[in-house]
């Protein structure tokens, strides 16, 4: 059964319970004359009214979102919870008042075995659906459901002090039964204010206590969050919604970015799967940046291409140098100009204590139009890599060399197989030698790379 219908069926039958037993109760006072009798009846007979406020509120507050209400309507719970909480003050100030009235001029009460029966009748329904209530209430999260739960747990105990008052006075002490009364009285004044600082809560948006601290503490779990930047919640029927900034280091990529914050949804909507948050990232500088990340950062949020980043240390001062790539046909001054603001970018990143040279290199943006070349051009070439591999401690067996010719010259691709315990840096300034070997013997050659593989 679905939470909504269960909530609906939960409070019809709270409506029959209560419409028996205020007929009951109604009828049982007036016979016997019992002001506390009498009270509870004219209690049930409120609760009658709240509790079709409830199954009407249950049924508007499980309608989906919608344009003029984006956030759902769980608050028109709170909103009948609110009117329950005024009944009840209601009804507490006029049984307080009827019960001294009736402790300073006592009246005649026969507390016979049908108005006995009835409390004992009231008793047992009142454990039964309070516990029912209950239930569902902490099931489904309705204030609502909460609210009728909180009545009947009142009308236990209320019962109960009828019963006590009953018994009091068939014993000889009339005065016992307004007693009993205004002790209905104060007890429906402390359900109502309980019940009405949970509906104001709810109403004001209060966010569930502790819950805040759970699931900052969950979140410091989560790899790649550097921290929370903000945590918004309210109460949202069963569980919460809110929005919640995760702070994530800048360096980070989009890719990664959404990963993260992937990773913290599924956290939250594992651990409390009715809590409901807007999740966004918001970048931090970390103090273990380094100074290339720095440099390579403020080069990607200008989409710009760079490579052979060099930062050496002179003294007190930063000198940065590095290789820009700008598309090949773009004019000097334009080019220029971007690599100025890149160059003022990256001061500006370290505060302007950083000295910064820019190299300018065209970057081929045209699908060059090429085809195989001579096989014996492309054999010639191949055993020259091969002799040069010879000279090197690092490198053996180039394979898989191709030549493709272009308007642009020659463009060649090799293999070749390296030490795999050597480091990148070594083993790249030797694949860089067999480079320059084939260059020099076939200057026709526009462009040749070796890939290294381990082995």
């Amino acid at each position: 059964m679905d939470e909504g219908r269960r909530k609906r069926r939960a409070a019809l039958i709270s409506v029959a319970a209560s419409a028996g037993l205020t007929l009951l109760k109604l009828v049982a006072g007036a016979l016997s004359g019992s002001l506390a009798l009498l009270s509870e009846g004219v209690h049930n007979a409120l609760d009658i009214a709240a509790s079709g406020l409830t199954y009407f509120a249950v049924g508007i507050a499980d309608k989906p979102a919608d344009e003029g209400h984006p956030f759902g309507h769980e608050k028109v719970e709170a909103i009948a919870a609110l009117a329950q909480t005024a009944f009840l003050f209601a009804l507490s100030i006029g049984v307080a008042a009827l019960a001294l009235w009736r402790i300073g001029a006592p009246g005649e009460i026969e507390a016979g075995g049908f108005a006995f029966a009835v409390i004992f009748v009231s008793i047992v329904v009142d454990i039964v659906r309070w516990r029912a209530l209950s239930r569902v209430a902490a099931d489904t999260g309705s204030d609502a459901i909460a609210a009728d739960a909180l009545h009947y747990a009142g009308d236990l105990v209320a019962s109960v002090l009828v019963l006590t008052g009953l018994a009091a006075t068939r014993a000889g002490l009339p005065a016992a039964d307004a007693l009993a009364a205004l002790g209905v009285a104060v007890f429906i004044a402390v359900s109502g204010f309980r019940l009405g600082k949970r509906t104001v809560d709810a109403l004001l948006d209060a966010a569930p206590e502790g819950l805040a601290d759970d699931v900052r503490g969950a979140l410091a779990e989560v790899v790649g969050v550097v921290g929370v930047d903000y945590l918004r919640m309210r109460r949202s029927g069963a569980g919460a919604t809110g929005e919640l900034g995760l702070l994530v280091s800048r360096t980070q990529s989009l890719e990664r970015v959404a990963a993260i914050k992937a990773r913290a949804a599924a956290v939250i909507a594992g651990r409390w799967p009715r809590v409901k948050l807007t999740i966004a990232a918001n970048p931090r500088a970390l103090d273990d940046e380094t100074l290339l990340e720095r440099v390579l950062l403020t080069a990607a949020r200008r989409r710009l291409f760079v490579h052979h980043v060099t930062i050496q240390r002179v003294g007190e001062r930063v000198t940065v140098s590095l290789d820009l790539e700008v598309e090949g046909r773009t004019p000097l001054g334009a080019a220029h100009e971007v690599a100025s603001r890149l160059e003022q970018a990256i001061a500006a990143e370290f505060d302007g204590g950083v000295e910064v040279d820019t190299h300018i290199e065209p970057m081929e943006t045209r699908e060059l139009p090429g085809q195989e070349a001579d096989p014996a051009l492309t054999n010639a070439i191949a055993e020259t890599l091969e002799r040069a591999a010879r000279g090197s401690r690092l490198l053996r067996d180039v394979h898989h060399v191709r030549l493709r010719a272009s308007e642009a010259g020659y463009h060649g691709v090799f293999h070749c197989r390296a030490d795999p315990d050597a480091t990148v840096e070594a083993v790249h300034g030797d694949v860089d030698r067999l480079e320059r070997a084939a260059r020099q013997a076939f200057p026709e050659i526009a462009r040749i790379i070796g890939h290294a593989e381990p082995g």
